[in-house]
């Protein structure tokens, strides 16, 4: 089945949700309105669907090769990116200064979506490139932007993130990649990284490279790795490529999903050494490589709402065509499409719920994300990246974990068929499970939630957080429908618990640690879970309101009835899981080791 880009949920979130039209009053934002969102999103809809979506399959069965140090992509793929890479895409978000686009976070990040959802293994090396070019931005020096990022925006070259080693894996004080300085201010590089996502490849003429290394003479731990950028070919005066750099690839992976995107073993300075140029300052490489973590971490998340949505759709286009056994009801007396029948619908739902109750969740913090970046006001900036900041660990832990669920429900509506590979159904089950693992699993995510997100500031912009939805709380029970007041009294028990749980973070993190990371990914669940349902109850007062105007009847009553149903089925799990956080940690920690 081929992949249809749900435009009317994405602008529904981008007018309604993310106020569009104030991210249009922000200085360097001002032709981004939702006319503007509206021409990008239907162009780029075009190419997923038409470009990108008729690859994913073939990705699969004829994934990414490598022989003698060389990576060979999917047949049609180099093609694919050099359409992305003349359109504009790569650029989308980036500034003008660089050629890029400057469109808001708020319009790119949901393009981001549709790449992802016709293509995840494609989508991973623009979404890559994406990283290294905010990295570059924030702490390049101007001799490295003059050289690479015009490149880099317009998708003739691509980039890469280059963490983990053999022995470290998400462990980064464990880095021992090494860089010796040159005479010449540059440095040469000697290590192995792997797991480097289109770490070598065929579409582009260059690849980019950011490296984490010590420098000679550099303290152990996290605070002594600094960060380089190593070009696969070395860059000419003039701008163009030039020499082959001492760094190869001398395997790629073997994977259960996202099988057309190279991931690779890299290795530095088997001869004579891999010419390194710093970013920034010595030792304070892990800094600016959370520039690109936390754009990955982001963008991975969206990652997470991707592929539900592509399941989604599958899984519906099915239940619509499977005719088997009679409905319970007994309003057909023959055998009926599965639809008809109440536990596929409660699947369906799930799945529809969840997607859209994260996309919602995102696009806000998108919204956030380019407030805090170029407003005018200072406090507005601050306001908003503290709100944008506690997102991101939502985003990629709740939206990637939402995705198993998802798209594992998706296979079950297939039933036996969606076992078989033939239909599809299964690549979107193997493709999502790398989701909750890649750029910190969802445990790291859990601890980045508690300590630098809650315990830091004890607790305070969750407790804002909090008073926001309890105003939407007043809002509902103000409109006084019965789904307005049915998902006001969920919402209220939701906020209640999830601030039980806030509470009891910042005040036992430091006395009792055990307990609370006993607890920390339930609590960024349980957090993901309450802010995507507080996004589904605006959505249905922006609904009810458009549908007493007449607006999309269809559309606005679906968007009612999804969100009811979220209220009723997924945040009525909010306080069982607050009562596991807050009473149930000494069961996970009592029983003896040996005893596993």
């Amino acid at each position: 089945m081929s992949y249809k880009a749900p435009l009317k949920d994405m602008l529904f979130g981008i007018q309604h949700l993310a106020n569009i039209e104030q991210i249009a009053q922000i200085p360097g934002f001002e032709d981004a309105g939702f006319d503007t969102a509206q021409a990008v999103l239907e162009e780029c809809a075009k190419f997923s669907e038409g470009v990108l979506s008729p690859l994913n399959w073939e990705g699969d069965k004829n994934p990414s090769s490598w022989k003698d140090g060389v990576v060979t992509t999917t047949p049609g793929f180099k093609n694919a990116f050099k359409q992305y890479a003349e359109g504009g895409w790569q650029g989308l978000q980036h500034p003008a200064d660089f050629g890029g686009q400057g469109l808001p976070k708020t319009i790119g990040a949901v393009c981001g979506e549709m790449v992802n959802s016709a293509n995840m293994s494609f989508a991973l090396c623009p979404m890559l490139t994406d990283g290294a070019i905010e990295a570059l931005l924030t702490a390049g020096s101007s001799e490295l932007k003059a050289v690479y990022l015009e490149k880099l925006v317009s998708g003739e070259w691509t980039g890469t993130m280059n963490l983990t080693e053999p022995q470290a894996g998400s462990d980064l004080a464990a880095v021992r990649t090494r860089a010796e300085p040159q005479a010449d201010g540059s440095y040469k590089v000697f290590g192995t990284k792997i797991y480097i996502t289109y770490g070598e490849h065929d579409m582009a003429d260059n690849i980019v490279h950011l490296v984490l290394a010590r420098a000679s003479g550099a303290p152990e731990g996290v605070k002594g790795i600094s960060l380089f950028v190593v070009p696969k070919f070395m860059v000419n005066a003039d701008g163009s490529v030039g020499a082959r750099n001492d760094v190869h690839c001398v395997s790629i992976e073997h994977k259960l999903g996202i099988k057309a995107s190279p991931t690779a073993v890299l290795q530095f300075g088997d001869h004579g050494g891999a010419a390194g140029f710093i970013v920034g300052e010595e030792n304070r490489g892990l800094e600016y490589m959370f520039i690109m973590m936390n754009a990955a971490r982001y963008a991975v998340g969206v990652q997470g709402i991707a592929i539900a949505e592509r399941a989604y759709q599958k899984a519906v286009a099915f239940a619509k065509d499977r005719v088997q056994s009679r409905p319970v009801d007994g309003s057909i007396k023959a055998s009926a499409a599965i639809i008809y029948h109440p536990d596929v619908k409660r699947m369906l739902m799930t799945m529809r719920a969840y997607t859209e109750g994260c996309r919602a969740m995102a696009t806000v913090a998108a919204a956030a994300y380019d407030a805090a970046h170029q407003h005018p006001d200072a406090d507005v900036r601050k306001q908003n990246l503290a709100f944008y900041e506690f997102m991101v660990p939502l985003v990629k832990g709740y939206s990637t974990e939402m995705s198993q669920e998802v798209t594992s429900l998706g296979i079950q509506v297939h039933g036996g068929m969606g076992f078989i590979e033939e239909t599809g159904a299964a690549q979107y089950y193997r493709d999502a499970r790398i989701l909750t693992i890649y750029e910190g699993t969802t445990a790291i995510q859990a601890n980045d939630l508690v300590g630098r997100k809650t315990v830091r500031d004890g607790g305070q912009t969750a407790k804002g957080i909090a008073a926001q939805i309890e105003a939407t709380e007043a809002e509902l029970r103000e409109q006084g429908s019965d789904d307005a007041l049915a998902v006001a009294k969920r919402l209220s028990a939701a906020r209640e618990a999830f601030v039980d749980v806030v509470e009891f973070v910042a005040a036992n993190t430091r006395g009792e640690p055990n307990a609370v990371f006993a607890g920390s990914v339930p609590y960024l669940m349980l957090a993901g879970n309450v802010v995507a349902g507080w996004q589904m109850a605006r959505s249905l007062l922006v609904a009810q309101a458009q549908l007493a105007q007449g607006v999309d009847a269809s559309f606005m009553q679906a968007k009612i009835t999804t969100a009811r149903f979220y209220a009723d089925h997924l945040l009525t799990k909010v306080p069982g899981m607050r009562d596991s956080i807050v009473e149930g940690a000494d069961s996970v920690n009592a029983l003896a080791l040996d005893a596993f």
